[in-house]
Formats: structure tokens, C-alpha cells, sequence
């Protein structure tokens, strides 16, 4: 064992021990987790981190998943995921010490706030204007797709402070109180019966120029890093060998196949088998990634990620709900219009979560975009015409 590991494992014997899971409070035990450095081990010192890399991160994460250690990950997956790593790269010092302990804790949830109706896939596009007001900003504008909004504290958020320049060099990166006056989150409701997302409606709302993340006109870099960090939050997870949608698969396969030896269910097991191996390999590379991760904004790999991520899971759901037979075409929820209070990335009932992996590709940037992408940073392709490049936001055509 590295020193290194000798050294973690000294520090999570130490938290176990002073904070036992089964008996400390979820809020005492993160609490102590951050303060010692356990929290996000490749943040640096005194930011929830050990200044260590993205591997020692996911040796804690293995220890605390043995002892079922408490998280606020599944409550806060944006905070986590996104706008932790972000506010690392671009916060200042005052940011940091305030805003990273209570978002690992889940004292403070976190909503992302950048897709627009008129500006997704383009998203430097934006039209969600903030005008300096003194010492403050005056935001308006309008935010869709935003997970969990309506459960979130703060937000981060990319609004265009000038039109005079081109789309991606007039955007600045704020933080935003969710709960502050002309601030209205709306619920959608997706094919599931959730509103998991939200449409944002930002009347007039005054942000304190304190809460700008990075300088003024400096967005685009901002948003590179929190969109960079999503794509590997969403697909460049390590789990365990086996697990999630086709560690379900290998479960109804059990249950529903095993004791079969017809021709059509040695077709349906070699489908299976392809699966699991295409599962494992895209684990393996997300494994392999991890090491060469550093904190901040990691490179195209991410997207290499988010791309394999979707589709597989898409087509491992599919095959889920294909092994249940006729009882895949039910759902027995009858498609309740509720407004969840976490991701509803994953589901115990698989014919949920076929309906729910439809938006993978189209989250987090869509499969096109992921394809462009590793065209163009891996592959060195040509990157697409761009007739807009050169052009002021305000002289940009649009509908």
C-alpha cells in the first residue's frame, strides 16, 4: 500500500471511528468529512480536500459505500458534480469558505441554470441579460431544463452583460439565491409523471456584484467548467463491477431466464453477455480516466464519457424491460405528477427508468454535441462551419 492510501485510510479510520454512521447524524458525520479534508480529496486544502488526485477520491468513495456511510450526492447532484468543482476552479476565497461545506453537507442544494428556450445546444447563444446596477446586477431573463431547481437554494447561473461583443465573450457567471424576489421556478413534467426539471423565470432579480464567480465577460471559461465537469459527473462515474442498470439485468435474467436452455434464450443470453462486457469496458475506461483527472476542468474524455454513458444506459434499460416480457409494457405508477426532491437518474422499477434514459442523450449536451466534440478535440477534425464567429450577439440573427 502507497503512503498515500496508508495516509487516507489512516484519516477514514479516524472518521469512522469518531463519527460511527450507524449512530452520527448525516449532517455531523459530512460536516466532520469535510472538515478533514475527505469530502472531494483532489480539492485542495481547506476546500473539503487533500490537494490528492481523482483516484484517492475514489478509494474514499469505495471505503464509505463498505460502511454505508451517508451522502448528499443523490439530493444534490448538481451542487456536487458541477458547481463544487467550478466554484474550486473560479470562486474566490470568500466563495469558497462559504458556499462548499454547506452544499456537501446538503445544508444548501444546487441547481445548474444555462439551457435557454431559444439557446440549448448552442448555449453561449443566451439572452438572459444581467446590467450592472451599482453593486449589484439586475438579472431577467428565462432558464429551462434546470434539475431540481425547485428544491435548491442557489443556482449558478450565465447571463450575457454584453451584447456588443460576440456571443461567447459578453457572458458572465453569477450566484444566485434561489428564493430572492423575482425569482419563479416552474415545474416540467416529464414521461415519467416528475417534474424533475424546471423552467426559471428571473423577473428584475438583483445579485450582489460578491456573487459574481470570475470577472466580468469571463462566462464562457466559467461555463466551460461546470459543463466539462457534468459531462464526466453524468458518465464518467467508476461504479462497481456489476452494478447499476445491468446489475438489474443480471438480476431478472436470474430470476425470469436462468433455468431456461430454448434456442431463443440462448439468443437473448448472448445479448446479455454483449451488454455486460460493453457495461464493463465503458467502467474500465471511466476508471482509467479517473487517474489521468485533475481537479478543475478536465478535458474532452468527459464527453467520450457522457456519449457512451447515454447510449449505453439507453440500450442496458431497453434490454431490462425486453427480459421482463409482457410485464416490461407495464407501469404500474400510473405516471403521478409529483416534483421529486432528488435526480431521478436511477429507479428501482426498470420500466421507469427505460422512460427516464430517454433525456440521457439529450442532458448534459446532446449526443451530437458529444460527437462534435470528440471530432474536433480528439479526432482533429474539421470543426463545423460557424457564420456567427465573428459576428456582435446583438447582429446575430435569431426567432
Amino acid at each position: 500500500m502507497s503512503t498515500i492510501s496508508a495516509t487516507i485510510d489512516d484519516l477514514l479510520d479516524a472518521l469512522l471511528a469518531d463519527f460511527p454512521p450507524a449512530t452520527s447524524s448525516p449532517l455531523e458525520f459530512l460536516g466532520a468529512q469535510f472538515d478533514r479534508g475527505l469530502a472531494w480529496t483532489h480539492f485542495p486544502l481547506g476546500e473539503g480536500g487533500l490537494g490528492l488526485s481523482p483516484a484517492d477520491h475514489q478509494h474514499v468513495l469505495a471505503r464509505l459505500a463498505q460502511v454505508h456511510a451517508p451522502s448528499a450526492f443523490v439530493r444534490n447532484v448538481i451542487g456536487y458534480g458541477m458547481v463544487a468543482p467550478t466554484l474550486v476552479a473560479h470562486g474566490t476565497s470568500v466563495q469558497k469558505q462559504r458556499f462548499l461545506r454547506p452544499l456537501f453537507t446538503g445544508e444548501e442544494i444546487w441547481c445548474q441554470l444555462f439551457s435557454e428556450p431559444g439557446a440549448g445546444s448552442d448555449f453561449a447563444a443566451l439572452a438572459t441579460s444581467a446590467q450592472r446596477d451599482g453593486d449589484e446586477w439586475v438579472v431577467s431573463g428565462q432558464k429551462v431544463w434546470t434539475t431540481l431547481a425547485h428544491e435548491s437554494s442557489y443556482g449558478l447561473i450565465v447571463a450575457r452583460t454584453n451584447p456588443d461583443v460576440t456571443k461567447h465573450k459578453g457572458l458572465t457567471a453569477f450566484l444566485v439565491d434561489m428564493h430572492a424576489p423575482g425569482v419563479d421556478v416552474r415545474p416540467l413534467y416529464q414521461a415519467t409523471g416528475e417534474a424533475e426539471f424546471n423552467e426559471c423565470f428571473f423577473h428584475e432579480v438583483r445579485i450582489p456584484d460578491h456573487l459574481r464567480l470570475g470577472g466580468v465577460g469571463e462566462g464562457w471559461p466559467v461555463s466551460i467548467t461546470t459543463l466539462m465537469n457534468e459531462r464526466v459527473s453524468i458518465g464518467g462515474s467508476v461504479p462497481p463491477r456489476g452494478s447499476g442498470l445491468i446489475g438489474e439485468a443480471l438480476k431478472i435474467w436470474q430470476r425470469r431466464w436462468a433455468q431456461r436452455n430454448d434456442a431463443h434464450t440462448m439468443a437473448v443470453r448472448s445479448e446479455l453477455l454483449q451488454s455486460w462486457v460493453r457495461n464493463e469496458v465503458a467502467r474500465l475506461t471511466n476508471w482509467r480516466a479517473s487517474d489521468l483527472r485533475k481537479a478543475g476542468t478536465p478535458g474532452p474524455e468527459g464527453s467520450v464519457a457522457k456519449l457512451a454513458f447515454a447510449e449505453e444506459n439507453q440500450r442496458t434499460s431497453e434490454l431490462c424491460v425486453d427480459l421482463m416480457g409482457a410485464e416490461g409494457m407495464l407501469y404500474a405508477s400510473t405516471y403521478p405528477q409529483v416534483r421529486p426532491k432528488e435526480s431521478a437518474m436511477a429507479s428501482g422499477d426498470m420500466r421507469k427508468a427505460f422512460i427516464r434514459m430517454r433525456a440521457n442523450s439529450i442532458e448534459g449536451g446532446t449526443s451530437e454535441v458529444m460527437r462534435n466534440i470528440i471530432g474536433e478535440r480528439v479526432l482533429g477534425l474539421p470543426g463545423e462551419p460557424r457564420s456567427d464567429k465573428d459576428v456582435a450577439w446583438k447582429d446575430v440573427p435569431r426567432s
